[in-house]
């Protein structure tokens, strides 16, 4: 007989109500439980002393709390912090801290690997191996060392957030829900690389920012790099975020990693801002953090390898950024960080494994 015990992480207020009646337990003790677990972060059920003794030894016969340390710490010169944590299911994903002076924003992975295969990302180039529970995404917050100073979630992390919407929804939830961290969803964005169905979905039902992993505005380039162009084009999906309203609290931003003579062109920079224009937005151009050559051994035939590839430089970049922003779309460079312990997704994991 199995004596695994289900993870009281992750689950709603609707959820925890049921797990309570089912234990015995009077109703209340749901938004007990809440508290205990999403209000003060503590890791044991015998914790939780406004529980009865003997209601916290019948719950604990069959829950446990679900968190689980890091196993693996790197810490930057700049003061980012990447981890590596288990998961309920025996995988290793990331988490990256991200310090910037009074703000703390923690990346967040949303699966084990990844199904998309974008040429450039480490973790694209793992394969995929499973998607995370929503106590697996909590558990990346919950037991970060840094969470008091955390200011801020991106679902930036490893694997694809709308290809397991289903658990990133939920985490998303539990987080802004009053029984919950009750943060504001302004302070939660998932970025994806489009996928049709998940993002209209998540769009219809989170109020949390969107950021769209685009890359190139040109289709047939864009796909040489990212698989996922060949389903579901950027340009229907530029269509479908014009249906939305991004005047109010929700914030629509374009993700744009600048490759040296291949996204960081005056070719591409106009095309930006025909397809961008009159869409509020902003775009966040990236700096490449190149991949090792261990990790490039899944490109699929046809497409870009990594080696093909090569970092804008300071100068490119800075032109592409004044061009956008002279002709009516917002950008801006995103400051690169952690560089000297491998921040780019995928790569201490790989080490890791290896």
């Amino acid at each position: 007989m199995s004596t695994t015990k289900t993870p009281l992480l992750g689950l709603t207020l609707d959820e925890l109500k049921a797990v309570v009646a089912e234990e015995g337990l009077p109703a209340f003790a749901a938004r007990q439980l809440a508290g205990w677990i999403y209000g003060k972060g503590v890791g044991d059920i015998s914790s939780m002393s406004n529980i009865s003794i003997a209601g916290r030894k019948r719950l604990a016969e069959h829950h446990d709390v679900g968190l689980m340390t890091p196993l693996l710490r790197q810490l930057s010169a700049d003061g980012t912090a990447k981890y590596l944590f288990p998961t309920h299911g025996g995988g290793r994903v990331e988490t990256v801290f991200i310090p910037d002076g009074e703000r703390g924003t923690v990346c967040v992975s949303s699966q084990v690997g990844c199904r998309m295969g974008c040429a450039f990302c480490a973790t694209g180039q793992q394969g995929f191996q499973g998607h995370l529970t929503t106590a697996d995404i909590l558990n990346q917050v919950y037991s970060l060392p840094e969470r008091e100073r955390l200011t801020n979630i991106v679902f930036m992390g490893q694997g694809e957030p709308l290809d397991n919407l289903d658990a990133v929804l939920k985490a998303t939830q539990i987080l802004t829900a009053d029984y919950g961290w009750a943060w504001s969803p302004k302070r939660i964005t998932v970025s994806t690389v489009g996928l049709r169905k998940g993002l209209k979905r998540f769009l219809d039902e989170s109020p949390c920012h969107l950021a769209i992993s685009m890359h190139n505005p040109f289709g047939t380039e864009r796909a040489a790099m990212m698989p996922a162009e060949r389903s579901f084009a950027l340009t229907e999906m530029l269509q479908i975020l014009r249906r939305y309203d991004w005047t109010g609290q929700r914030r629509l931003s374009f993700e744009y990693i600048c490759f040296g003579g291949q996204t960081d062109t005056d070719r591409h920079a106009r095309e930006m801002v025909r397809l961008l224009g009159g869409l509020e937005c902003r775009v966040n151009l990236i700096r490449w953090h190149q991949i090792k050559a261990d990790a490039t051994e899944r490109c699929l035939p046809g497409m870009m390898t990594p080696a093909d590839m090569t970092p804008s430089d300071e100068k490119r970049m800075a032109d592409f950024r004044d061009y956008l922003n002279a002709h009516g779309v917002r950008c801006t460079i995103r400051a690169s960080r952690g560089q000297d312990i491998d921040a780019a997704c995928g790569l201490l994991r790989t080490k890791y494994q290896s």
